[in-house]
């Protein structure tokens, strides 16, 4: 069996515009969120799944930078480009997170694959962690079944199409407590989320460049004014 992390990542944002490319102490927001990908144990490959349009080219440049895979595909149709980066690189199971989340949690990640390997679910997810720290376990043969079942080309927003497949083997994994907040929001969509993710990696990242989530919560919870930040931000659906 092999597992790849999938990153996937456009140039195009309506909200705050190249936000994956936004820097904070010194580097893309992207490059923080390679970085820390490259914690999991686990995963055997992780990759960069753009377009093929012309703006997105400087995120091929930064996978080559940061030495890992990429794949381009489709404009829009995303559980496209993800199956067909899936069927190129071999890949039986992904772990898919969006460039836009710096902070995702690679702990989970791992525990999202363990939990595959003893159970060999379709869809795993971690839903109780902060916004922006939990990802989406995908087994590719499930991937491949929505690819052939579905009629939406636009598949941005695609979490439904595994949760309304009824025979699909589908896990919620457990979240201590200590990280069961899933009112935090720490993903970019905004620039007020843009500050404070900035607020936070200039608490941490000249002294600890790998620090936890755990850290971050607690923070936070320490600082509610920090979450103030964004708290008035209405999430799109995933």
């Amino acid at each position: 069996m092999k597992f790849a992390i999938t990153i996937t990542a456009r140039m195009k944002s309506e909200r705050l515009p190249l936000k994956v490319m936004r820097y904070i102490e010194g580097k893309p927001i992207i490059e923080h969120m390679i970085d820390r990908l490259k914690l999991s144990k686990l995963a055997d490959e992780i990759i960069i799944c753009t377009s093929t349009n012309p703006q997105d080219d400087i995120l091929v440049d930064v996978a080559e930078k940061k030495r890992i895979k990429w794949f381009r595909g489709s404009d829009e149709d995303v559980l496209d480009r993800l199956f067909n980066a899936a069927k190129k690189f071999n890949i039986d199971f992904i772990v898919s997170t969006t460039a836009d989340n710096p902070l995702t949690d690679p702990l989970y990640i791992d525990k999202i694959i363990q939990k595959f390997k003893e159970t060999n679910a379709d869809y795993i997810t971690c839903k109780k962690l902060p916004l922006g720290a939990f990802s989406y376990g995908i087994k590719v043969k499930a991937l491949e079944k929505v690819i052939e079942l579905k009629k939406e080309k636009d598949t941005e927003i695609w979490g439904r199409f595994f949760e309304e497949i009824d025979e699909f083997k589908k896990i919620e994994l457990e979240v201590e407590d200590e990280l069961n907040h899933p009112e935090i929001r720490l993903t970019v969509d905004e620039k007020e989320d843009l500050e404070l993710i900035r607020k936070i990696f200039d608490n941490f990242y000249s002294h600890k460049k790998d620090f936890e989530l755990k850290e971050v919560v607690k923070y936070l919870l320490d600082n509610p004014d920090l979450m103030n930040l964004n708290k008035s931000i209405v999430q799109r659906e995933k």
